[in-house]
């Protein structure tokens, strides 16, 4: 895989040393500020953010903090550059991995960054298709929030008809559905919640969400009124005018398909006591297997005590 850098700087001089000291053997893009880096950043996900600190631009913190806080960046770690005489009162609120001086730029730039780098190839815990956590890290989200008596609803979303769909298609175009679904509930959440929520990957065409109990329905409204808009255009123009695809079933038979739909369980602990997040996926699981008997689109929330 790639290695993707953004580096921020507006210094001529560290300009030139990142070009020379890491510039021939991985994909550097340079911003002189982050109003410029931000588009890329979001697009391209890098695996590292070199960023230069100083007075002048301690504002840049609040943005590193979103970054390190964002699901999707799970994997990026940032590395500031720091002048000689920059004081930090302390690096509990700074949300760097690593940093370096002025002063050991020549001779020790190379080194932080294959540091950085090789740091962030050991948190495997990521779906490589979506860039979202995967099963290891709901886990642990779930078991948090109950043992800290928190509030809160989840939600499993999955696909209806995404296996014919990709015997129809082809692998490639499945997974671009995949990787659009995680966007797209990934983007609506932190739109209606972007402090507190979580959203995971458990694999195939399946996804968690954790939300407020009193955003997840309409969060969850939302998600399904744009999916049913965004999902023909993966659709031929000839089956998105018949409204199904003709594929293969699981015991081998030709028939045909409804476009794909996405089903949603959601259940959540206000009127009941969570011990254990397998309480939680199972009751999902039920929840989503009954949304998928509905036709088209559907969602349930647990209303039982």
């Amino acid at each position: 895989m790639n290695n993707l850098i953004a580096v921020i700087t507006k210094n001529p001089l560290v300009n030139s040393l990142v070009k020379t000291k890491i510039g021939d053997s991985l994909t550097i893009s340079i911003f002189e500020d982050i109003r410029q880096a931000i588009k890329y950043i979001y697009n391209f996900y890098p695996t590292l953010i070199v960023v230069e600190l100083n007075d002048d631009n301690k504002n840049i913190f609040y943005f590193l903090k979103n970054i390190k806080e964002d699901s999707f960046f799970s994997q990026t770690s940032i590395l500031a550059i720091l002048p000689d005489d920059l004081i930090i009162p302390t690096w509990e609120d700074i949300p760097i991995d690593d940093y370096i001086r002025y002063s050991d730029l020549e001779n020790d730039l190379s080194m932080r960054v294959n540091l950085c780098l090789s740091r962030s190839s050991k948190i495997v815990e990521i779906n490589p298709l979506t860039k979202l956590p995967g099963n290891t890290t709901i886990i642990r989200q779930l078991q948090q929030r109950i043992e800290k008596k928190e509030l809160f609803a989840v939600a499993y979303a999955d696909l209806d008809y995404f296996k014919p769909f990709n015997d129809r298609y082809g692998f490639s175009r499945g997974d671009e559905v995949i990787k659009m679904l995680g966007r797209l509930i990934y983007n609506i959440v932190k739109d209606n919640q972007r402090s507190g929520s979580f959203v995971g990957h458990i694999g195939g065409d399946d996804f968690i969400y954790i939300m407020n109990i009193d955003l997840i329905e309409k969060t969850t409204e939302t998600i399904i009124y744009h999916y049913d808009r965004i999902i023909l255009s993966f659709y031929d123009y000839e089956d998105r005018i018949k409204g199904y695809i003709e594929s293969i079933d699981r015991e081998g038979n030709k028939r045909t398909f409804p476009i794909m739909c996405l089903s949603i369980g959601i259940t959540h602990n206000k009127y009941k006591t969570f011990v254990h997040y397998g309480e939680i996926t199972q009751i999902l699981a039920d929840l989503k297997n009954y949304a998928k008997t509905k036709k088209g689109s559907f969602f349930i929330v647990d209303r039982r005590v």
